[in-house]
């Protein structure tokens, strides 16, 4: 569904993304993981369609893809940001929010797509006609996850959509995207920086530094510890630690544990 070879991206002198390489089968999740300033995002835009600053070859659904792209293309390829706070605008109701891609679309159906929506992501009718700042962060980030599954996109891009949440909802608003991710057989990539996280929604990992991908590895190779290059154990072992410290909660009844290992 999705071949990157050899994209690059650069910003006047500076080379963010260099040379980066990967696949993503139709149906399956790709984590991209790293320190800040790694190119992880940069990468993640390129795909979107936010920047058209890149060079190399992107492939999505067997279509080459230029740096202008067509409006059905921002049907099929969505995006979920990493601040609710910012990317839901704050004169607009829920319902606006989701109506406007349906009317952008041309898409029939608004009121039963709307509700529809509101339901996948577990948030009740009542808040339909409020506006973001009326609504806690966690509900937010379901509102924009809403907003980018009612298109019904075939690729969700998800940019760290948990790290300006609370503790005590990140799980839950993971393991919902998780659930959503099979029923609709989507294909997403997941750009992050905890391995938790990342290795808890996705089946492959790409670990980025300065720029580059340093190492490609599956969840189970990366649990098990079989990895080979150091910064890819150097983050494992830092978040072997976090986790011991600070594990993250998902307190509803038959809730997944998000464990790396």
């Amino acid at each position: 569904m999705i071949e990157a070879d050899g994209l690059a991206v650069r910003f006047g002198r500076v080379e963010a993304v260099k040379s980066a390489s990967f696949r993503v089968e139709e149906g399956s999740s790709f984590g991209l993981v790293g320190e800040s300033g790694s190119g992880k995002s940069t990468v993640l835009r390129a795909v979107a369609g936010l920047n058209p600053n890149w060079t190399g070859r992107l492939r999505i659904a067997g279509e080459n893809q230029m740096p202008k792209r067509s409006k059905d293309y921002f049907r099929r390829v969505q995006m979920v940001f990493q601040d609710p706070y910012g990317s839901l605008h704050p004169r607009q109701t829920i319902d606006r929010i989701l109506s406007e891609p349906l009317l952008v679309h041309d898409l029939d159906n608004v009121e039963a797509r709307i509700r529809r929506s509101l339901d996948e992501v577990l948030l009740p009718s009542s808040v339909r006609f409020r506006y973001p700042h009326q609504l806690s962060g966690g509900q937010r980030q379901r509102v924009a996850i809403a907003r980018a599954l009612i298109s019904e996109p075939q690729v969700l891009l998800l940019d760290e959509p948990t790290s300006a949440l609370d503790v005590s909802v990140q799980a839950e608003v993971l393991n919902l995207i998780s659930d959503l991710r099979q029923a609709r057989g989507l294909t997403f990539i997941m750009v992050g920086h905890n391995l938790a996280v990342v290795a808890h929604l996705c089946q492959s990992i790409g670990v980025m530094q300065n720029g580059e991908i340093v190492e490609t590895v599956t969840t189970q190779a990366l649990r098990a510890g079989n990895v080979s290059h150091p910064h890819t154990a150097e983050l494992r072992r830092l978040n072997v630690e976090l986790e011991e410290a600070e594990p993250i909660p998902d307190n509803r009844p038959g809730a997944k544990v998000l464990k790396m290992r």
